[in-house]
């Protein structure tokens, strides 16, 4: 066997391996007995929460044993058909044998990353908040193209993207817009989008055309679904209406039908601006029990709980990406050190090879790190 298809062997039975203890794989086949009795019981619906939820892990396990079994076996088998085919002097077996492999190597290694995808609330549903930072109408209008990218993101991931709430800029951009993504492990891949991202381009508003360094927040939280229980007292809540406002300032709805909460323990502040009142009451309530299930699971874990306390504001110092347009074209993560020259992709939503680096890394959630002079 030729020394760069061993090379592929060895990446694929890296990713078995992780896999392999990842699911426990000794126990799986006991598990999905344990669930196939359980889902045979006829009271199971009587809670369909709970019967939900465990509908969802029975098919998690499901899908992630098919997807070793499908690995494996597709290793296994091409091994032996470049063994034969070399036997054989036959190198057009060979040839297609190594190309399976050759393509096998990426599917693991998804697969790998996906496998570490398991914290408590990865599988869940997301908040995603964007806030303009500063540099004024800059700032609005790179937050405008920072709620485009994840957008963008999520729609090639074959999410749900629902806009919870919009604040225009002044004269360009948003001031702040909030999302809620659904889909498998949504939050599980977002989280580590959680910082502040710094632009810097040549102002389309400054008419000497100047290049201008620009800062815009991402915040992330996980949904919380029915079996989580968040305790919210009315005497540690306020809950404002207001008028609400779309992009251009123009009026969704005549009456104040917006609705805040400020937490007054936390100091959290959420928003929705739908058009019905009480849809935005529920909204606002559950994006606040989001916030607060996010609090606590990072008090789960001192350093992310450190660097939450500490994000500071978004300005420089705080940033966790560049994405630089002048004087040359670059996006580098401050705390992987992975970089790209093609920054029309990653604001188009190219965003998996960051994602995968924090992954691999355990670089989760609300990272800090420190500026660079890239400009």
């Amino acid at each position: 066997m030729r020394a760069e298809v061993q090379n592929h062997v060895d990446q694929i039975e890296k990713s078995l391996k992780l896999l392999a203890q990842r699911l426990d794989w000794e126990t799986a086949p006991h598990r999905l007995e344990e669930f196939d009795a359980l889902i045979e019981d006829p009271n199971l619906w009587n809670d369909p929460a709970k019967a939900q939820k465990l509908m969802k892990e029975r098919q998690g396990l499901m899908d992630a044993v098919k997807a070793y079994k499908l690995i494996d076996g597709g290793l296994r088998d091409n091994v032996e058909l470049i063994e034969l085919g070399e036997m054989e002097g036959d190198a057009e077996v060979v040839a297609e044998a190594e190309a399976a492999i050759k393509a096998l190597v990426e599917t693991a290694a998804q697969k790998e990353l996906e496998a570490l995808l398991d914290g408590e609330a990865d599988g869940n549903d997301t908040y995603l908040e964007i806030n303009a930072g500063a540099g004024g109408t800059e700032s609005c209008d790179w937050a405008s193209m920072l709620a485009r990218m994840y957008v963008r993101w999520a729609e090639k991931k074959g999410y749900t993207v629902e806009m919870q709430s919009e604040t225009a800029g002044d004269e360009a951009g948003i001031r702040s817009v909030a999302y809620k993504i659904s889909g498998h492990n949504a939050y599980g891949w977002l989280k580590s989008e959680s910082g502040v991202h710094r632009l810097v381009r040549i102002s389309p508003y400054d008419s000497a055309a100047r290049r201008h360094t620009s800062f815009s927040s991402v915040w992330v939280y996980p949904v919380v679904d029915d079996n989580i229980e968040i305790e919210v007292q009315d005497k540690d809540i306020r809950i404002d209406t207001y008028r609400s406002s779309g992009a251009g300032g123009q009026h969704v709805n005549k009456t104040d039908s917006a609705v805040r909460i400020t937490h007054f323990p936390t100091g959290i502040v959420v928003t929705s601006s739908l058009k019905s009142q009480h849809q935005n009451r529920d909204i606002a309530m559950q994006a606040l029990k989001s916030r607060l299930y996010q609090l606590e699971l990072d008090k789960r874990n001192a350093a992310i709980n450190e660097a939450h306390e500490s994000k500071g504001d978004a300005g420089w110092g705080n940033q966790i990406r560049s994405y630089v347009l002048q004087p040359y074209q670059m996006v580098k993560d401050l705390r992987t050190g992975v970089e790209t020259s093609d920054t029309g992709g990653v604001l188009d939503g190219d965003l998996d090879r960051f994602m995968a680096a924090t992954l691999a890394l355990g670089v989760h959630g609300m990272g800090r790190a420190e500026a660079t002079a890239e400009d």
